[in-house]
This record gives structure tokens, C-alpha cells and sequence, in this order.
């Protein structure tokens, strides 16, 4: 897994993306904060070598709690900045911190 950060001079945001390898996933989203924990407009698309990506503008000097749903099962980030615990999931939460 990786997250890929640029930061853009003409806007106050930055892009972010999301890479999953998950070959034998059949779908791969990403929720969080940013998107008010909503699957729906937030899947990544399968490329051709397995991988699952997706870019999404998110506001800068700002953190967001983060996990990927892959096939059903939550799943964190090992490329987060950081973990954070959270009392409503009952587990921690990958840290994005722009």
C-alpha cells in the first residue's frame, strides 16, 4: 500500500492517492473523515497489474482518520503517518496528515 501526496501552489489542497495491492480483491474503497465514512463515490479502480488506485483533493494543513474496505473486511494502511485509536470502531485508524 502506499499514499502519494502533492501539494498544489495554486489551490489549498492536496492531491492524495490511494495504491492498494490487492489482486484478488474484487473492490477496494477508501473512507474516512474526508467523506464522512461513506463507501459510495469512493472506490478505487482495479489497473491492470492489481493494483487499486484513486486520487482524491482533500483540504491541506488538515488530518484525517482513514481505512480501506477490501472485499468487506476494514483493512489500515501501513504507509499511514500515523494510527490512531477509536472508541466508536473498536480498533485503530490510519492517520493522514496534509
Amino acid at each position: 500500500m502506499s499514499i502519494a501526496k502533492q501539494y498544489l501552489k495554486t489551490k489549498p489542497v492536496c492531491k492524495v492517492t490511494f495504491t492498494v495491492p490487492a489482486e484478488e480483491a474484487k473492490k477496494v474503497v477508501v473512507v474516512g473523515d474526508f467523506n464522512n465514512w461513506d463507501p459510495k463515490g469512493s472506490s478505487l479502480k482495479k489497473l491492470k497489474n492489481g493494483n487499486f488506485k484513486g486520487t482524491f483533493e482533500l483540504p491541506k494543513e488538515s488530518t484525517f482518520e482513514f481505512r480501506y474496505i477490501i472485499d468487506g473486511d476494514y483493512v489500515n494502511d501501513a504507509q499511514a503517518d500515523r494510527y490512531q485509536w477509536n472508541d466508536y470502531a473498536g480498533a485503530e485508524n490510519a492517520v493522514l496528515e496534509l
